[in-house]
């Protein structure tokens, strides 16, 4: 009876990792123009500081109750509270940073590595965002130790996915398909999509120290359930089942 169950056991848990292993992809390299490539390089490379600063009290407050929000969402997936709130605290700045909302990056996160730092795909993409090695030959230093650090990959992953977005006109559809190699593909979306709903939440107006710059908050959009009212795209987005 205990062989059965550790039969079965073993094999729920080869059918959860397939399940990942499919929503796994790897951007594809292509070919950049040297204004492209010098733009994403100096994003890079920009050494401002991670923590935002506030422009009032109530902005403060209003980050402070987001991030023990998302901290405690978190904490099954994350035990440690220090390596939790630094990792959360990283993934707004580098969103906010890349004009992306934090809940899409949180959810695109949970689908690439399921918050494992040292997640490597089968492709050879690394980290919590699943960057593969040749941006950082591309348009890094060439170093792809840095993929596995949290700010770099996180660096790197927000910064593509901006890239992605521009080169789709703001199609997040076909942006998130070209960053995990599907694009036009439904099921990497939709994916994404149900995790970034799971980190919905308010968030405060932040200005990045060293620019003076206010980083107004985006509206809280909230996806609906219709596929196609789907805010990805209304036109090709549509149920795989």
């Amino acid at each position: 009876m205990r062989a059965a169950r550790l039969v079965r056991a073993a094999g729920s848990l080869l059918l959860a990792l397939s399940a990942a292993a499919a929503q796994a992809g790897a951007q594809k390299e292509e070919d950049l123009a040297d204004s492209v490539r010098g733009a994403l390089a100096a994003a890079i490379a920009d050494s401002r500081p991670v923590r935002p600063m506030f422009t009032s009290g109530g902005e403060r407050l209003a980050y402070l109750k987001w991030l023990g929000e998302m901290s405690h969402r978190l904490e099954a997936r994350i035990p440690e509270p220090q390596v939790r709130v630094e990792l959360i605290e990283t993934a707004y700045y580098e969103a906010k940073r890349a004009g992306l909302e934090p809940a899409l990056v949180l959810g695109l996160v949970q689908v690439e590595s399921n918050f494992r730092k040292y997640a490597i795909s089968s492709a050879g993409a690394r980290g919590l965002m699943q960057v593969m090695p040749f941006w950082v030959r591309s348009i890094g230093d060439n170093d792809a130790r840095k993929l596995f650090h949290l700010q770099s990959n996180l660096r790197y992953g927000c910064t593509i996915l901006r890239h992605y977005l521009d080169r789709e006109q703001g199609d997040l559809f076909l942006a998130l398909g070209r960053y995990n190699g599907s694009r036009g593909r439904p099921e990497y979306p939709n994916a994404v999509l149900a995790a970034w709903k799971r980190w919905q939440y308010s968030e405060a107006s932040v200005t990045i120290a060293g620019e003076s710059v206010v980083v107004a908050p985006r509206p809280r959009v909230l996806p609906p359930e219709a596929p196609e009212r789907n805010p990805f795209s209304p036109r090709r987005l549509v149920n795989p089942s």
